[in-house]
């Protein structure tokens, strides 16, 4: 036998080198990993005191992690391997790795040590396995306790590999039994989502800091654990413009339907010297979760981007929502009103909402959203007004907003990062809930630009925190950027309880618009302002006997309680009566390392809706390992039943359903009837297998 090893030998089975990188070994499995773009670690040689950690040039200094001694570091994705380079040249640095994440399951992060574990045959003998150890730079440890012949070594710095790959080539080699990395998982108790912002939308979720109290955000990150919203849920956000080249607006299938009511085409875009609202209240609602910028509430969503005449005329107010109607909006979103302080609706206006929140979603009805309001004024009601500029107003004044008074509509009014009523914020009997927006003197500036009432100024200061959103591209917009840190107003906060019930019905699409609006009621928080308004000194932030506040309506929205509420009233309204079982017998052989797979198909012919599914499979394979299985379903939306997580079994005769593997759950409520495929895929060369038989149960 040769002392010498050179890389050419290698021929890793299961993995092909193109993968060394992310297939992990673990109990004899394989675990497919995916590189995080934004992040790395570092073990240093000495200890970095906290001061100097924040001061390193390659990058932002996150957290320690120490059960392996390592430091966190966070880079623009665009800079991960320059900053790990500069990172590895520094003499104070042993060690330093990407971060990964394990495929279908972004929310569970893997670190690596610097220790990985190596069991060899037990005829091999100590000068091998230092010749061995010698070639890939490893320093033998310590023998691991109960297992003949097995060690743990060190991956030095010399290392010109990671321990991942490091173990995939050792696992090649037939004096190894079996190699491991150490790795360090560190589970996050709810997701999470990558975008290089979210950290910062403190109204979505936080754990305190300066100007936020305890629960003043709408823990959406317990709601991301159940759904965080499907295509099939349309949210239409209508307004004054809206950037559609923004990255958070981007992916397949998010922007449906876009219409542009004021140059009537389908470009809802700002002018050149506009300053588009409509932007920064779509991304609270719907920003795309792709790893940068900001995250909406309801990001898996699709989004209508409908943009206003810029008049209430009822032709206008028609034209909007019936192309939501026409076009399947799910939510509509409307952060704007009259530029009237009295404005009472239509025959025609009251009229075609109300046909909207009862006949549109097929029926079910869409569910509406308006803001009520920046005046510090009720939404329906008579304030003694003084001390207006120019005596505008003076006198006993009626106020009325007649979408937000409408029967049918959810109004929103707005709650801080204190927990406590925003100043500008209008209240009154047909407020339905609140949430979280920033806090700021009244000034009434209404969205129809008609003209601007300046209100009598608020004499203390103000706390609470803007609203991280998107803006316009570049120079354009509330801020140089690409996205804007102090957008605020009932207008911040109709999108955000407009992405609330988007998850609602992304948990449970049979809801009607009245059954969200009763489930977004009572799961709200019953947040409490005892303080006298500063402006007027009134006190509306109690409840009265039916639960109802002045300020807050039934309280301050929660994503997790309404999610999970309509989640449990689906489960126990949608009873399976019968069962259809199709099956195919026909035996397929899987191609060999074949990136297009292979297809087998189940055709069903009966019109039924699906509330429950099942896939029973049997497959023969010399390493099953090798495999990823999907679920087609008749409208080509695409569930991974198997990734390659089966190592070295060679026979599997398994079931999914939906308490097994819940991303089956994303099929219910759809049609059954069509093309059904199982489409199985072999990722590595070598090993061979076929599918013998498969099942389909469905429940309806």
């Amino acid at each position: 036998m040769s002392d010498r090893i050179n890389s050419s030998d290698f021929s890793t089975t299961g993995v092909p080198a193109s993968n060394l990188g992310v297939v992990l070994q673990r109990g004899g499995e394989e675990l497919v990993l995916e590189k995080a773009s934004d992040c790395f670690t570092i073990r240093p040689a000495t200890d970095f005191a906290p001061q100097q950690l924040s001061q390193v040039s390659w990058g932002i200094w996150q957290r320690s992690i120490p059960q392996a001694q390592l430091e966190l570091f966070k880079v623009a994705p665009n800079q991960l391997e320059a900053a790990m380079a500069q990172a590895r040249a520094a003499k104070n640095v042993v060690f330093a790795s990407h971060v990964y994440t394990i495929k279908g399951n972004p929310e569970t992060f893997v670190y690596l040590g610097d220790q990985l574990t190596i069991q060899f045959a037990a005829e091999v003998e100590t000068a091998r396995i230092n010749t061995i150890a010698s070639t890939y730079s490893l320093i033998q440890d310590k023998p691991v306790l109960g297992l003949p012949n097995t060690f743990v070594f060190l991956v030095s710095k010399q290392a010109i590999d990671n321990p991942i790959k490091i173990t995939n080539q050792l696992q090649a080699l037939k004096e190894v039994v079996a190699a491991e990395p150490n790795i360090i998982i560190h589970s996050e108790a709810h997701y999470k989502p990558r975008d290089t912002l979210y950290l910062q939308q403190w109204y979505l979720n936080h754990n305190g800091g300066n100007e936020l109290a305890i629960g003043s955000h709408i823990s959406v990150e317990k709601a991301w654990d159940i759904t965080r919203g499907t295509r099939s849920v349309v949210v239409a956000v209508v307004d004054d413009s809206f950037d559609l080249n923004h990255p958070d607006f981007q992916g397949t299938g998010k922007v449906v339907a876009p219409k542009d009511l004021k140059q009537n085409d389908f470009l809802p875009l700002p002018d050149a010297k506009e300053t588009s609202h409509g932007t920064a209240c779509a991304g609270v609602a719907v920003a795309e979760e792709n790893g940068t910028g900001i995250v909406g509430v309801a990001p898996g969503c699709a989004f209508m981007p409908i943009r206003t005449t810029g008049y209430l005329d009822d032709e206008s107010v028609e034209q909007i929502f019936n192309w939501s109607i026409e076009k399947g909006a799910s939510v509509i979103s409307c952060s704007w009103g009259a530029s009237a302080v009295y404005f009472p609706l239509s025959l025609r206006q009251r009229a075609v909402i109300t046909r909207a929140a009862t006949k549109g979603r097929n029926g079910k009805g869409c569910v509406v959203l308006f803001a009520a309001g920046n005046a510090n004024r009720p939404i329906n009601g008579t304030v003694f007004e003084q001390n207006w500029s120019d005596r505008i107003l003076q006198g006993k004044t009626e106020w009325l907003s007649g979408f937000a008074v409408h029967p049918d509509v959810i109004a929103v009014a707005a709650s801080t990062s204190l927990n406590k009523k925003a100043a500008y914020s209008n209240w009154g009997d047909s407020i339905a809930l609140c949430a979280p927006s920033n806090n700021a003197p009244p000034g009434m500036s209404f969205p129809g630009k008609g003209y601007v009432f300046t209100q009598p100024a608020i004499a203390s200061y103000l706390n609470g925190l803007g609203v991280l959103t998107t803006d316009q591209l570049g120079a354009a917009g509330y801020d140089k950027g690409d996205f804007t840190s102090n957008f605020g107003g009932t207008s911040s906060a109709t999108p955000v309880v407009a992405g609330v019930a988007a998850l609602v019905l992304s948990a449970n699409p049979d809801l009607t618009a009245q059954q969200v609006k009763r489930i977004l009621q009572e799961t709200a928080d019953k947040i409490v302002d005892s303080n006298a308004d500063p402006q007027l000194g009134l006190k509306g932030g109690t409840y009265n006997g039916d639960g109802h506040s002045q300020w807050f309506g039934y309280g301050k929205v929660n994503a997790a309680k309404a999610v999970q509420a309509a989640k449990q009233l689906r489960e126990a309204a949608s009873p399976v009566s019968q069962q259809l079982r199709v099956g195919n017998t026909n035996q397929v052989a899987i191609p060999d390392d074949h990136r297009q797979g292979v297809k087998s198909a189940i055709a069903i012919t009966q019109s039924i809706v699906v509330k429950d599914i099942q896939v029973s499979v049997n497959i023969t394979h010399d390493f099953l390992g090798d495999l990823e299985i999907y679920l087609i379903a008749p409208n080509n939306q695409q569930v991974l039943l198997q990734n390659r997580t089966l190592g070295r079994r060679t026979n599997l005769q398994i079931t999914y359903n939906v308490r097994s593997h819940p991303a089956l759950k994303q099929l219910l409520s759809l049609s059954g009837q069509g093309r059904w495929q199982l489409w199985l895929i072999d990722s590595a060369p070598q090993d061979t297998g076929k599918l013998n038989t498969w099942e389909l149960v469905i429940g309806h």
